[in-house]
């Protein structure tokens, strides 16, 4: 059944490999303690008392509650399949509740951190991997792009003249996003060097060689490219989307077109940042009332 399940996700509804790996870690899992305290994993055999002890085991082995609610999530998912396709008549993780977590808002660079990391560099205009690597800052900064999207751009997603990007984002989910005239000149300039490289790569971005630069890479130019202006703890991909985001928030931009553009399911994940405003309004209303 979970073999069943885990097919459904990849051919039906599109899911990753590696969101597809996550969901068959945890049912394997959960099968295994099954095994152990009923002899053998039969999912129409599970109660809610059974699942409840196996919360308990993870919380007890260490597992963090956000760890343990993605695996009460993807147990709900799995039910929820088996009724759909009548190989269960019950959802026994229907009345689980997910545990408590602590709300981590998300860290973001400070606008004048970025502005020293794009517009503070002195360049040689024939240099192509400070060109190449600038440009993937400015990119994940100016349209809050994930990093499986951006090492994936091809040519043809750039529309120099409408100044706007395609991009295929999760569950295959296509979107287009504006840029402005600072990028453009950016992306100009790096294809003006880019396409003096024989037998290249038909991606956006490349590697000196002509390949295709790999997530590994980018994250690590990211890193490197902001530890020199910043001491976030982290210093990622990740966070420049959360900057993007806050930033376009700060500004006054409508929660429903962030959303749209940073290719969210739901509003829930967008309005974390909204959390990360309020944070800023916070600390400046305490340190500026005199009753504060």
């Amino acid at each position: 059944m979970i073999e069943l399940f885990l097919k459904y996700l990849q051919y039906e509804k599109n899911y990753s490999s590696h969101t597809a790996l996550s969901y068959k870690t945890d049912l394997e899992g959960f099968a295994t303690f099954v095994s152990v305290q009923k002899g053998n994993f039969d999912p129409t055999e599970v109660d809610s008392k059974l699942i409840r002890q196996w919360i308990i085991s993870l919380v007890d082995a260490g597992a963090s509650p956000r760890t343990v609610n993605r695996k009460i999530s993807t147990l709900k998912s799995f039910y929820r399949f088996l009724l759909r396709r009548g190989l269960a008549s019950v959802n026994p993780a229907k009345t689980i509740k997910a545990l408590k977590t602590e709300k981590k808002l998300p860290l973001f660079f400070k606008e004048s951190e970025l502005d020293r990391a794009l517009d503070g560099t002195i360049i040689d205009e024939k240099d192509f991997e400070t060109c190449r690597n600038l440009l993937i800052i400015a990119m994940f900064y100016e349209t809050g792009i994930r990093l499986s999207e951006l090492v994936n751009l091809k040519d043809s997603d750039v529309d120099l003249s409408a100044k706007t990007i395609k991009v295929l984002g999760k569950r295959n989910k296509q979107r287009i996003i504006p840029f402005g005239k600072k990028l453009h000149a950016h992306i100009i300039r790096y294809k003006t060097l880019r396409d003096e490289i024989p037998n290249r790569d038909d991606t956006l971005y490349i590697r000196k060689s002509g390949e295709k630069m790999y997530q590994r890479l980018v994250y690590q130019i990211v890193h490197n490219e902001m530890t020199a202006q910043s001491s976030l703890s982290k210093r990622s991909p990740h966070v420049l989307r959360h900057t993007f985001a806050t930033s376009v928030l700060n500004a006054g931009a409508e929660l429903n077109a962030v959303k749209e553009i940073l290719g969210h399911a739901g509003l829930a994940a967008t309005q974390v940042y909204t959390h990360t405003t309020f944070e800023q309004l916070r600390n400046v209303y305490k340190k500026a009332h005199p009753r504060s």
